[in-house]
């Protein structure tokens, strides 16, 4: 019986021994998880509270950039619980915003909006102060918008055909852009080049000079925005003659495309996207690619684009990335073939 006693409060005792050593192990093995986990759960809670988040629209105020940074910014702070400023950086085609995006700390607090001169400016200025493709990362495409090729009403071009018609017969066919190496200008060039023909470039320093001459009639032919043109369409100034998407504008409804004239495939969209420094923390773009995706299925925020004339498309930070550098792409070897030259 003695011998018994003992045998059990021998187990007992090693039974006791095992308890405690398997707590102490799921213990240490809590503590172990709870420090792996600190980092990351210190990440979540500090990003974005630190400080404001900027978006740097590389284009003067009261352009399409600055609105759509500006339209942007008031669901992002709702969505993210801090408050989004603008900062209008512009300059040298958007390069002298795009630069500073870059060179602020890589913390998610400092992000670009751009334009579609974004996916020109690596062939058309060849000191650029970064590299495009590799020093930033899309977060998302925010939309696009076709070009209006449009006409004074009392032009002698009625139709995009009559425009087509005395280039072939070697006219003098002028047509006015917001700038040299601006989308409408590479546009055109691309056009001519498909048709074998020669157009004349009169370049002005923005939407607001073009649009005077347009209007005037000082010059036959403009090519700009939507958002530029149709306010002057709306009031019988102007004539719209094509658009460069692949299908009619919403806007625009009666008005053909280039690729309904006789050149399938063309199409020279004006875009808009929101970049950041391509040292972002993943999780941050992750995140950023969301809320902005949640802000422009909001409706009150897709009507303010849709009255800038803006087509929204959002999607991943994969579809952007391949939709602006194909960009890159095509607007080059236009470049490169026309021989266009930066200001």
């Amino acid at each position: 019986m003695v011998n018994n006693s003992r045998g059990g409060t021998h187990l007992q005792d090693m039974l006791r021994m095992d308890k405690r050593r398997w707590i102490n192990v799921a213990f240490w093995g809590m503590v172990a998880c709870a420090v792996w986990m600190a980092p990351q759960h210190g990440w979540a809670q500090a990003w974005p509270s630190k400080q404001a988040i900027k978006l740097v629209a590389v284009f003067p105020p009261g352009g399409s950039v600055d609105q759509v940074a500006r339209i942007l910014a008031q669901p992002l702070g709702q969505q993210l619980g801090q408050s989004v400023i603008v900062e209008n950086k512009g300059g040298a085609s958007g390069t002298l915003g795009t630069a500073q995006v870059i060179n602020a700390p890589a913390d998610g607090y400092t992000f670009a909006v751009v334009f579609d001169t974004h996916g020109v400016n690596p062939s058309l200025i060849p000191s650029l102060p970064y590299d495009s493709k590799k020093d930033l990362i899309p977060l998302v495409l925010v939309g696009t918008s076709p070009m209006v090729i449009a006409s004074h009403v009392g032009s002698e071009f009625k139709t995009f055909q009559d425009v087509m018609m005395a280039a072939k017969a070697k006219k003098n066919v002028s047509y006015g852009t917001i700038g040299n190496g601006s989308l409408g200008h590479l546009a055109m060039s691309l056009l001519g080049k498909n048709a074998q023909v020669e157009f004349t470039h009169i370049p002005y320093k923005g939407g607001g000079p073009l649009m005077n001459d347009a209007i005037a009639g000082h010059v036959p032919l403009s090519i700009g925005s939507v958002f530029v043109t149709k306010p002057h369409i709306d009031t019988k100034r102007m004539r719209p003659l094509a658009v460069t998407s692949s299908k009619r504008a919403a806007d625009l409804p009666d008005v053909p495309t280039i690729a309904e004239n006789g050149f399938p495939g063309f199409e020279a969209p004006a875009w808009w996207a929101v970049l950041a420094s391509a040292k972002t923390p993943p999780e941050i773009v992750k995140r950023m690619n969301e809320e902005l995706n949640k802000a422009l299925k909001n409706p009150e925020i897709a009507a303010k684009l849709d009255a800038q004339g803006i087509d929204i498309v959002g999607g991943s930070v994969e579809r952007a990335k391949g939709f602006i550098e194909n960009q890159m792409d095509i607007w080059s070897k236009v470049v490169r073939d026309n021989n266009i030259k930066a200001d």
